[in-house]
């Protein structure tokens, strides 16, 4: 992949930039059919293995929406227009998806185009929002404070790194963390409810 082609530059590109460092930005600079870049961002901060106390929700219910776009075959990104303020840089969260963009550059090094015609189908984008829609879902699901929104929300950025490089083998393996996610979500979210349950 030419050097100026790369994703993890264009990110960073953007990161750098004199615009406000908000969803609405990222869809103007990356134009209106970049789905799989605003997945990146927006599930960036839940994929963190970090406890967020249902403070990402908010970046999982956009996700969410923009996947039922893809599912019912739009080609353009459509937000309501208070959401366009959304913050996805800048201060504590920049730090955040500055270590994103140093685990995507090492992705690029190992991925390359395979399955390029996959891509190009549409029913290709709608099983894509339909994996997106089902992964965020679980995040957004997962009992606040015990971390269990990872796994999804890393299958959804991994997933997405793979539309965005082409790779449908990358593609494959966000899918299975994100399945994997799934599980760990099911089995032990109900156990992390039922002990609740007990305390109570």
């Amino acid at each position: 992949m030419p050097p100026e082609d790369r994703v993890s530059d264009q990110l960073e590109q953007w990161l750098r930039g004199d615009q406000p460092k908000t969803l609405g930005s990222l869809i103007d600079a990356f134009g209106k059919g970049s789905f799989a870049v605003a997945f990146v961002m927006l599930m960036a901060l839940p994929a963190l293995p970090l406890p967020t106390g249902g403070a990402t929700h908010v970046l999982e219910i956009i996700t969410m929406l923009l996947a039922l776009e893809l599912v019912v075959g739009r080609s353009c990104v459509w937000l309501p227009q208070r959401w366009h303020g959304v913050r996805l840089g800048g201060g504590s969260r920049e730090k955040f998806i500055n270590v994103l963009l140093r685990r995507i550059r090492w992705l690029e090094r190992f991925s390359r185009p395979r399955g390029r015609w996959l891509f190009r189908r549409r029913v290709t984008g709608m099983i894509f929002g339909l994996a997106v829609f089902g992964l965020a879902l679980t995040a957004f699901l997962a009992p606040p404070f015990s971390g269990l929104d990872t796994l999804p929300s890393i299958g959804v950025v991994v997933l997405a790194l793979g539309v965005l490089l082409t790779d449908i083998a990358l593609a494959a393996v966000g899918l299975v963390i994100g399945a994997a996610g799934v599980v760990t979500v099911i089995t032990l979210g109900s156990v992390v409810v039922k002990g609740a349950g007990d305390l109570f």
